[in-house]
């Protein structure tokens, strides 16, 4: 029996200025509309989506917010430059490695520290490290900023077993980053399992990322294994799913 299209299909419940705004983030972000393209005019806009000047301005309002485009008075709306990025999870498996690689697109990349303290981690990170319900783990929390903007969380979660006596409990800035520390502790990385989701912001993410409300988040949970497979820093990264893509290359 073939069943109805509107028994397959979900009613979109959203606002028309929010449904305008998501058309337009994928033609964007699809690279239809390229960085310094300028948007359709406010009168073609209204004739694709039968909407009006005042709901068409509020969805331009979102995109604006979340600087994918920008716009004056009197001017054209243009998609903004070197918004969106593609990145390679293999390739980039630490902030250091990130940062080094932003520069390379001649952007400005820097790395602020926000916590350095003994926490009780995420269900997830627990799991992963065989914690029990009330353990512990030494968490590392910073954020990495492009251009001053903030474009991503990093909350590295460390054995405490490994992590006390060593610089991984200072609140500082570790010489050649954790993996060189790890090491030469003798705990080098050996294997690294990443899980990446699409999720709505918590309100610490929203408010750090700068995010709006109809902005998604992809967070990474990556367990970084060492020898003997035992996990050695599992790490939880987010950010804005609206700037990123992530790209995964395979063997044939």
């Amino acid at each position: 029996m073939t069943v109805p299209q509107a028994e397959t299909e979900g009613v979109d419940s959203r606002s028309l200025h929010e449904r305008i705004a998501a058309d337009l983030r994928d033609d964007i972000m699809t690279g239809e509309l390229a960085p310094g393209a300028s948007l359709p005019s406010t009168a073609r806009l209204k004739e694709r989506f039968d909407a009006s000047n005042a709901t068409v301005q509020k969805a331009l309002q979102l995109l604006k917010e979340e600087s994918l485009v920008v716009g004056r008075a009197g001017a054209s709306v243009t998609v903004r430059e070197h918004r969106q990025r593609t990145v390679s999870p293999a390739a980039l498996p630490t902030a250091d490695r990130w940062l080094t690689e932003a520069a390379k697109h001649g952007t400005h990349a820097r790395s602020v520290l926000r916590d350095v303290a003994e926490v009780r981690p995420p269900a997830d990170v627990r799991s992963a490290f065989g914690l029990s319900a009330d353990g512990a783990a030494l968490l590392r929390s910073q954020i990495l900023l492009i251009d001053d903007e903030p474009a991503e969380l990093v909350d590295c979660y460390y054995p405490l077993d490994i992590a006390r006596g060593t610089a991984l409990m200072e609140r500082r800035r570790i010489k050649g980053g954790a993996p060189a520390l790890l090491a030469e502790l003798g705990r080098p990385a050996r294997r690294s399992v990443d899980r990446v989701s699409a999720r709505i912001p918590t309100q610490e993410q929203y408010r750090a990322l700068h995010l709006t409300s109809s902005t998604p988040v992809l967070r990474t949970l990556r367990v970084v294994q060492g020898d003997g497979g035992r996990p050695v820093e599992v790490t939880v990264m987010v950010k804005a799913g609206h700037l990123y893509e992530l790209q995964y290359e395979f063997e044939a």
